[in-house]
């Protein structure tokens, strides 16, 4: 399991990084204190308080979903 810090900081951000997410074929949450989301859900991210350091839980391997969250980390 991979975990990283990112921050999303417009919805051109979430869009970007949930269309990477849907690319691969493990599962993928985002979180902020005790609320989990599903990475691949839009809505469920959008939905979220993106002014938050949110948690990203990777159960699998993708180089191109590893680059677009380092796009996104917070250092």
């Amino acid at each position: 399991m991979l975990e990283r810090h990112i921050r999303l900081n417009a919805t051109e951000d979430v869009k970007e990084f949930v269309n990477e997410a849907t690319k691969c074929d493990f599962d993928i949450d985002i979180s902020y204190n005790r609320i989990i989301i599903d990475a691949k859900s839009l809505l469920g991210i959008l939905s979220m308080d993106l002014t938050r350091e949110l948690t990203v839980r990777c159960y699998g391997e993708s180089q191109r979903f590893n680059e677009v969250m380092a796009k996104f980390a917070v250092a």
